[in-house]
C-alpha cells in the first residue's frame, strides 16, 4: 500500500481501534466486533498473544479492513509484523533505523513523538505520520491546536487518553485522526463477551467523527 492510499484511507476513517488481545481468539473477537461497526482501521499491538498470527488471519477473515501493527519497540518486531503483512506500523517512539526499514520496504510508518522537536525529527526522516502520544498528559486536543500554526503540514495522529466523548474534540484541533483502544474495549465487555456493545460503541464512534 503506497503511503498517499495509506492517508487516505485515515483521512476517511478518522479512527484507528488499537487492539491489544491476551488471546488470539479474543483479539479475532474484537477486530470482527469493531469492523461491524464500521471500522476500517485495525492496529494489533505487538505485545498481543500471537500477534503476527492475529494479523495474517485477519487479513483473511476481514479483507474490506487495513490490519496494522502497534507497539513496534526492535527492528526484530518490525521485520516480523512486515512479513505478516501489516498494512502499516506504529511505534510509541521515534527510531531512524526503524524508520528507514519501513521506508525501503514501502510500508506506511507512524512513530511516536511528543514534543515540536520530536514530530519534525520523526517527519524529516521519513515517517507517513506522526503519532503524538501521550496526548493527554500534554493538554489533549488543545496541545494538538497550538502545532497546527508551526506544524499544520504534518500529519498528526493522537493516542493515549483518546475517548468516544472528546475524539471529535481532536479532529477538530487538526489531528488527521485518532486512535482508541481501552475506551472501545471496556474490560469487563470483553470478559463478558459482549460483541453486540463493542460493535455498538464502535457505530458511535463513527457517527461521532462524520
Amino acid at each position: 500500500m503506497t503511503e498517499q492510499s495509506w492517508l487516505s484511507q485515515v483521512q476517511s476513517q478518522r479512527v484507528i481501534a488499537v487492539i491489544r488481545a491476551p488471546q488470539l481468539e479474543l483479539g479475532v473477537q474484537m477486530a470482527q466486533a469493531v469492523a461491524a461497526g464500521g471500522m476500517r482501521l485495525i492496529e494489533i499491538t505487538w505485545n498481543s498473544h500471537q500477534a503476527a498470527k492475529l494479523v495474517h488471519q485477519l487479513r483473511i477473515e476481514l479483507p474490506d479492513c487495513l490490519i496494522g501493527a502497534g507497539t513496534l519497540l526492535s527492528p526484530d518486531q518490525l521485520w516480523e509484523a512486515i512479513a505478516a503483512g501489516a498494512a502499516f506500523l506504529f511505534m510509541p517512539h521515534t527510531n531512524p533505523d526503524m524508520i528507514q526499514t519501513a521506508v525501503n520496504q514501502q510500508v506506511p510508518i507512524i512513530p511516536g513523538a511528543l514534543s515540536p522537536t520530536e514530530i519534525v525529527t520523526a517527519w524529516q526522516l521519513g515517517a507517513s505520520a506522526i503519532k503524538v502520544f501521550p496526548i493527554q498528559s500534554v493538554g489533549g486536543a488543545a496541545y494538538i491546536r497550538h502545532l497546527q500554526g508551526p506544524l499544520g503540514q504534518i500529519p498528526l495522529i493522537p493516542t493515549g487518553g483518546v475517548t468516544l466523548d472528546n475524539a471529535r474534540t481532536f479532529i477538530d484541533a487538526g489531528a488527521i485522526a485518532v486512535g482508541v483502544s481501552s475506551q472501545l474495549f471496556p474490560k469487563a465487555t470483553i470478559e463478558a463477551a459482549h460483541w453486540t456493545s463493542i460493535t455498538q460503541r464502535a457505530e458511535q464512534l463513527m457517527q461521532s467523527l462524520n
